[in-house]
């Protein structure tokens, strides 16, 4: 095999409707296997991407968009020589939200969840690769959130998203009520209200997916 390159990991990524969200050159990081020279976290790749996976065949069992993730990025890992990680499984679970700081493309926005250069507040990890090759890595750019108006400080309709902290109960308690049907079916209004989010071709059935197994779990007793 030729020596891999981002740009034929991406063309491998391609085919099932995935991306690189971005990486860091690490080495003897703990949370990592030894060998890692290079972690890639992997995310959606609209448009097109939930057409894909409800046409595969774990779309007809439980948790089928962490079961297709796993054979696909998991199969990935396999041909490469690489380790495959995802944020779901159970604890431990890997410090996502901690790797993807690091990338360079992600940052902490105003409400603190995390927004992607292209992605905005819709960006998702669908699993990162800890390989064993090292790259260079593009310059980050400009985090968007510097010249933003921030809408998505004023969007949620019971102001659970603030800079001081995520009121689940209060956002829970919305998403049971009749209006906050308009969250539960397109995706939350403050991810939305994102400049950049807007320009991401995420379509409401994916946000909606997302949203009923976030309140799902958040609702367990």
């Amino acid at each position: 095999m030729a020596a891999l390159s981002l740009n034929a990991l991406q063309a491998l990524l391609e085919p099932h409707f995935l991306e690189i969200l971005g990486g860091f050159a690490c080495e003897g990081d703990e949370d990592l296997p030894m060998s890692t020279r290079t972690l890639v976290l992997i995310g959606p790749k609209e448009p097109g991407y939930w057409a894909h996976v409800q046409s595969q065949p774990e779309s007809s069992g439980p948790d089928p968009v962490d079961r297709w993730s796993r054979r696909v990025i998991g199969g990935l890992a396999c041909d490469l020589g690489a380790k495959a990680l995802f944020p779901f499984g159970g604890a431990p679970y890997h410090p996502f939200y901690k790797w993807a700081l690091r990338i360079g493309q992600v940052w902490d926005s105003p409400i603190k969840l995390l927004v992607h250069v292209r992605q905005g507040l819709l960006v998702s990890f669908r699993g990162a690769l800890a390989l064993k090759e090292a790259f260079d890595l593009p310059e980050p750019p400009a985090k968007p959130c510097e010249t933003c108006a921030k809408p998505c400080l004023t969007a949620c309709p019971v102001g659970a998203l603030t800079p001081g902290g995520y009121d689940l109960k209060a956002c829970h308690d919305h998403l049971d009520l009749p209006n906050g049907a308009d969250c539960m079916n397109g995706g939350c209004l403050a991810r939305r209200a994102c400049p950049v989010s807007a320009t991401y071709a995420r379509i409401p059935e994916h946000s909606a997916y997302h949203m009923r197994q976030f309140h799902r779990a958040g609702t367990k007793t």
